[in-house]
């Protein structure tokens, strides 16, 4: 592991363990940024070195599809994820959630969300506003245009290479460039990352 992950997940942590906890006994920490900078990386090495009960959302597993950010279904994901997730986790009782099947183009099986001692959900949209309310700690992290929209195009191109949709690199720079457009606009609209309360450099905390 890179030397500046351990400071990064020390550093989220911190504020993290010395909140106080929801009314349902657990924290919620959201880790929010553009696709591609190291959110899930962190989030990781956060669930291996909480000393806790743990569960792990991640925000691609919410999305409806690619447009799943904008306008109107942005506004009905960060409902979604108020009303079936964190709104139950911070009164203490299970919550749920539908995977998104990305190969299929459609939602999934049905998943519980326990009420654990620490929920961590990673990705674009967990630092919503209207989530602000059952968040014990928002994290944001950053990096580089370049390095994001790189890192992302590799991840997807070895999704591609476990199946058999032949990979389409145009395509799928063109998704990425519509979701790019997405996210700035949930980022200005929910004043980010000034609302964050800590900042990691995703360049450095790399497994």
């Amino acid at each position: 592991m890179h030397p500046g992950a351990d400071l990064a997940v020390e550093a989220v942590l911190a504020p993290v363990r010395g909140r106080p906890a929801l009314p349902g006994g657990g924290r919620l920490l959201c880790i929010e940024g553009p696709a591609g900078s190291g959110k899930t990386t962190l989030a990781t090495g956060i669930v291996e070195a909480a000393d806790v009960v743990t569960e792990l959302l991640h925000m691609d597993d919410m999305y409806d599809g690619w447009g799943g950010l904008g306008d109107e279904l942005g506004d009905e994901l960060a409902h979604r994820l108020h009303d079936q997730v964190t709104g139950p986790f911070a009164s203490g009782v299970p919550g749920f959630r539908r995977r998104y099947d990305w190969d299929r183009g459609e939602f999934a099986e049905l998943h519980v969300v326990p009420p654990v001692d620490l929920l961590v959900i990673e990705g674009v949209g967990s630092g919503h506003r209207l989530l602000a309310g059952h968040r014990t700690t928002l994290a944001w992290v950053s990096a580089p245009d370049d390095l994001r929209v790189e890192r992302g195009l590799a991840r997807d191109r070895a999704l591609y290479g476990r199946s058999d949709e032949p990979w389409d690199e145009a395509t799928q720079r063109a998704h990425w460039q519509s979701f790019l457009a997405d996210e700035a606009r949930h980022f200005a609209e929910n004043n980010l990352p000034a609302a964050a309360d800590v900042l990691v450099d995703g360049t450095r905390a790399r497994v």
